[in-house]
């Protein structure tokens, strides 16, 4: 596969994606600074794929540590946060360690927050092993912790030395989990590029198989689309990286209201992406057969279609109410203007927006 590059300048960086690419030594030893290296995993990656990246690190004569964190969204705060850092100065780490994140995306953000606050910035690269990590959270450089209030209302920007996507780790990754990551997949599709969504019409069911040569294609093009996308605006000042959170607010409303890891990530915004489109058909922008179509997609992913029972609308406003996007207390989504370009909107009037929970079936 090609190498893609994330154009930062000076910070640029390259993405590999490809089986056996995680603990290649010609890949990661290049972007280790010092002598010091911190692993940080979960539960259950660890168990899998630590080993063969200790064993290159120490091969090198680096020092290696490690920390295990708990597997789940819900263990994306504070407290674990701290695991990070008690383990950094126990080994009595300096500004010149890295950090190596090697799990999916709740390992790839907490890392990287850890790496952009310790002692004020330490060197920081991604190793995803899911497929929402690989085809979004790993590249971009947004890192942070959740808020019971809100999603990722914590962090900081911090760009990765390198990222090694290795398509060969997915064929361990639970069934829920290859369907979470293919909604982020999907959005890609949907907000700039209609040819690769028909081609996820149409490869859908190789991809629930997982081929590799297919699965690898669509880690490929989802990864070049935010390349380009993080390129443009690295820290969403202009409403072009915005864009990449169709359906994340109505998604993240769904992941605070049910609590942290009960929904995965990617399972809440493709029920998000729907009421996007759905609010998109209301605002007259796309037809009731694109949405339809979307609903195919998503279903033919394995994915949810339709919202938790257990949130009111008020719930749903009131988390929608803490986002990142909003300026000035004012609600903000990002819509599709059509099928391929999407557009944020400043949501003045929220009875379209109400009328789009009611068709969801949440209740006022």
């Amino acid at each position: 596969m090609p190498v893609l590059t994330v154009a930062l300048g000076q910070r640029s960086y390259p993405i590999h994606i490809d089986e056996q690419v995680f603990a290649q030594a010609d890949l990661l030893l290049p972007h280790i600074v010092g002598r010091q290296v911190m692993l940080v995993s979960n539960t259950t990656v660890a168990p899998l794929y630590l080993a063969p990246v200790r064993e290159v690190l120490q091969k090198a004569g680096l020092t290696v540590a490690d920390v295990i964190l708990p597997d789940g969204e819900q263990y994306k705060d504070w407290q674990h946060l701290q695991l990070i850092f008690d383990a950094l100065l126990q080994a009595r780490f300096g500004r010149k360690a890295t950090l190596i994140a090697l799990g999916g995306g709740v390992i790839g953000d907490m890392t990287g927050f850890a790496a952009a606050t310790y002692q004020r910035g330490v060197n920081f690269i991604q190793i995803p092993t899911t497929l929402l990590a690989q085809v979004d959270s790993s590249v971009g450089g947004k890192t942070g912790i959740n808020h019971p209030l809100g999603k990722n209302m914590i962090g900081a920007f911090m760009q990765p030395q390198v990222v090694l996507a290795d398509t060969a780790v997915l064929r361990t990754l639970p069934d829920r989990e290859l369907s979470a990551g293919l909604a982020e997949v999907i959005k890609y599709g949907l907000i700039r590029d209609t040819t690769f969504l028909q081609w996820l019409h149409e490869q859908m069911p190789a991809l629930m198989a997982r081929e590799p040569a297919v699965l690898a294609e669509a880690v490929a093009r989802s990864c070049q689309h935010k390349a380009e996308v993080v390129a443009a605006d690295e820290l969403e000042q202009h409403d072009v990286r915005a864009l990449l959170n169709l359906g994340h607010t109505f998604g993240h409303a769904i992941e605070t209201n049910m609590g942290y890891g009960s929904w995965l990530h990617g399972e809440a915004v493709a029920v998000g992406m729907l009421m996007a489109a759905d609010l998109s058909q209301r605002m007259g922008w796309i037809s009731a057969t694109e949405v339809k179509e979307l609903r195919t997609l998503l279903l033919a992913a394995g994915l949810p279609v339709q919202a938790p029972v257990s949130i009111s609308q008020a719930d749903f406003l009131t988390a929608m109410a803490v986002d990142k996007k909003n300026v000035d207390g004012q609600l903000r989504l990002v819509l599709l203007k059509r099928v391929g370009e999407a557009v944020v909107v400043d949501m003045t009037d929220l009875s379209l927006v109400r009328d789009t929970l009611a068709a969801a079936g949440v209740t006022a």
